[in-house]
């Protein structure tokens, strides 16, 4: 039996890894997709860390500035770890060979994101993250840690509420397979996929490891906070940096007037677009003033995009754009230690975890602080997981294999998945997404819940048992489902505006009822009866 699993191969995941195995530890890294193509390589801005490269910055500040973006309802004391952490996670990069830019006299670069004091963000041009993955994945090939990848995760093996590994169908063949392991690490990305063809997230983001924790019985929170990045190209969603606002880029309306401070925190300024657009005008980010040279040297990435998507050239036209979901800060509700709540020796890192660090609203140039910094803590904490001595009855396999094994069965379904999830994400982006209303959020729960209950008349037209998309995105819209359901229910609970969740009927921040995280969990194998505890 292996160590140590880490179910996502993401840099959260590959950072554990590193982690683990620094300490001894035999480790095995599974994803679902390729690790290089991972959310973490379209995070372009940057990485927070207080090093006052640029302009004086102190730690306190950063953990003031996040606390303010997180609207109260962050836990401070990870909030600290996380920003005192930052200057040891940017060495610990720096000595793996990431190649962040650099100042005249050979210090890190830093650039100003959205809703910080001081230029804190450790970049790498606009490829801060691809870099960061691309290092850290070289690093996981020279110490010889096994990844493998085209597995997709089914669920968590439980015993007595320990977590034993977990169960996969392996995408090549068409098997279902179980890995057992002393500790498991869920990295597995957030849940944007919700939203889709309106989301920066790539469409493997659809809350995989989020759903298995809810079939096993842990538990997730504040699920109703969505960011939404404020500058995605408007024909296809794909991500503009935030280091065009923070380069000094402008945002500007249809007559070319501005009209939001561009650094604003994300939700503040992702509202004013949104209302902007909803009153019929086209929203444009003007980056032309920059000069030809600096855009080059610093948004290699945004010029090509732009040529690609929106068949522009950002040196000379401005960008059309419009806020599209971008990072989900709830998720897989995780102690200090980072450990599953409801589930021993599991433990759940990266955009699919809620550490409690980001709150209402993610301070950008956190994310890569986070999967880095609670990244290296998940690996350590994991690896010091006493282990319970108890054997898998395979019960869980069994089940898998034949509920897998169902779906290849000839049935004359009468029900086509695809276009009802390309429903469901028009749907989420319109009724679930900047502004809520209740009416719509019940309506829309309501119709999810049918379409839950008619998912026995759907299923897969591809019987191939190799290689099979049908058979991944099949599974995959059944996470969407899961996981929409939770994002509905928690949005109709808080009945306030803070950061990402904001509501037209209650537009002020109610501290009394609401500074609380919300919290879900199961109540049974069959996911009926779910229950919703609100705890101070």
């Amino acid at each position: 039996m292996i160590d140590i699993l880490i179910i996502g191969s993401g840099g959260a995941g590959l950072a554990s890894a590193l982690t683990a195995k620094e300490l001894g530890k035999t480790v095995l890294v599974v994803g679902k997709n390729y690790s290089t193509t991972s959310q973490t390589s379209m995070a372009q801005g940057g990485m927070n860390a207080s090093l006052g490269n640029v302009t004086p910055d102190s730690i306190e500040s950063h953990i003031d500035d996040t606390i303010k973006s997180a609207h109260k309802i962050c836990d401070n004391d990870m909030v600290r770890y996380m920003c005192e952490d930052a200057q040891n996670s940017i060495e610990w990069l720096d000595g793996l060979g990431v190649p962040f830019d650099r100042t005249d006299d050979n210090r890190v670069a830093q650039r100003q994101l959205g809703g910080a004091s001081s230029k804190r963000a450790c970049y790498a041009q606009d490829y801060t993250g691809l870099k960061i993955l691309h290092t850290l994945y070289d690093n996981i090939l020279k110490e010889e840690i096994e990844i493998v990848e085209e597995l997709f995760l089914l669920n968590l093996i439980t015993k007595d509420g320990v977590v034993l590994g977990a169960t996969f169908l392996d995408i090549i063949k068409g098997e279902v397979k179980e890995i057992l392991a002393k500790s498991t690490i869920i990295a597995t990305g957030g849940y944007g996929g919700v939203y889709r063809g309106y989301t920066t997230n790539s469409e493997g983001a659809t809350g995989d490891g989020i759903a298995s924790v809810l079939r096993a019985g842990g538990v997730v929170s504040d699920m109703e906070f969505v960011q939404f990045h404020p500058t995605a190209l408007k024909s296809s969603a794909t991500l503009i940096s935030e280091s065009a606002r923070g380069e000094g880029g402008y945002l500007v309306d249809s007559k070319g007037e501005r009209f939001v401070d561009e650094l604003l925190p994300r939700d503040v300024v992702a509202r004013a677009i949104a209302s902007k657009i909803s009153h019929g005008e086209d929203v444009f980010l003007d980056i032309r003033h920059l000069g030809e040279e600096k855009i080059l040297h610093l948004m290699p990435q945004e010029v090509h995009l732009c040529k690609l998507y929106e068949d522009i050239d950002p040196v000379k036209e401005l960008i059309p754009i419009k806020p599209v979901a971008h990072y989900s800060m709830g998720g897989i509700d995780v102690n200090q230690n980072l450990e599953v709540n409801g589930l021993k020796n599991c433990y759940a890192v990266g955009e699919c975890s809620n550490a409690k660090v980001h709150g209402a609203n993610r301070l950008g140039g956190n994310s890569l602080l986070e999967i880095i910094s609670l990244g290296r803590l998940a690996g350590r904490n994991a690896s010091k997981a006493e282990f319970t001595a108890l054997n898998s009855d395979n019960r869980q396999l069994k089940r898998d294999m034949e509920y897998i094994e169902s779906l290849f069965e000839e049935y004359p379904w009468d029900r086509e998945f695809y276009e009802i999830q390309d429903e469901l994400g028009d749907k989420f982006y319109r009724y679930a997404g900047i502004v809520k209303d209740n009416r719509e959020l019940n309506n829309l729960l309501n119709e999810l819940r049918v379409i839950k209950a008619d998912i026995d008349n759907m299923g897969i037209g591809d019987k191939n048992r190799e290689n099979n998309t049908n058979l991944v995105e099949f599974l995959q819209f059944k996470n969407i489902l899961e996981v929409g359901e939770i994002i509905l229910d928690a949005s109709l609970v808080r009945d306030e505006s803070r950061g990402a969740h904001y509501k037209r009927e209650f537009p002020k921040e109610d501290d009394k009822l609401y500074r609380v995280n919300s919290l879900y969990w199961i109540e049974d194998e069959v996911l009926q009866n779910r229950l919703v505890k609100v705890v101070e």
